[in-house]
């Protein structure tokens, strides 16, 4: 049965899928740990994850391209080393991380009307007069009748 996350009251995506095996809550490495740490990189096959001064080191099986996004670790103990608080309650099946730090982008300030934009002096140049006529668009039919055939 998945398990559901929630990273500051917020639950994670749908296809974020979190597990529970031998009493351990496993949660994909993408995007708990990988979007919590400062600086991630491979040591062998060693995950090495930073976070505030805080170093985690986690053994991966295979390093992938895809590595961070199939790896799957017991999320508790790695979120904890990092610093986060982290709680499960069996019976909603719910894990709960509470990050020490904002997460995100800051909202946008509110819109402020600035003074209004001056129009500016488009420059169109004036067409130049040429001595040969100038046709444009599309032809106009035939006002002069093409002579007859003649007879035979």
């Amino acid at each position: 049965m998945p398990v559901t996350v929630r990273l500051d009251g917020r639950p994670l995506p749908a296809y974020v899928r979190a597990y529970v095996a031998d009493g351990r809550v496993y949660a994909p490495v993408r995007p708990l740990v990988a979007g919590l740490a400062d600086r991630l990189w491979f040591e062998g096959d060693v995950l090495v994850v930073v976070r505030d001064g805080r170093t985690v080191r986690i053994a991966l099986q295979a390093r992938e391209p895809d590595a961070l996004d199939s790896a799957y670790v017991t999320i508790g103990p790695v979120l904890r080393a990092l610093g986060e608080s982290v709680s499960y309650d069996p019976r909603e099946r719910l894990l709960e991380v509470r990050t020490t730090r904002a997460q995100g982008i800051a909202p946008p300030e509110p819109y402020v009307a600035g003074p209004p934009a001056v129009p500016r002096v488009v420059f169109t140049p004036e067409p130049v007069s040429t001595p040969r006529p100038v046709w444009s668009g599309s032809p106009l039919p035939r006002r002069t009748p093409l002579p007859a055939a003649p007879p035979r």
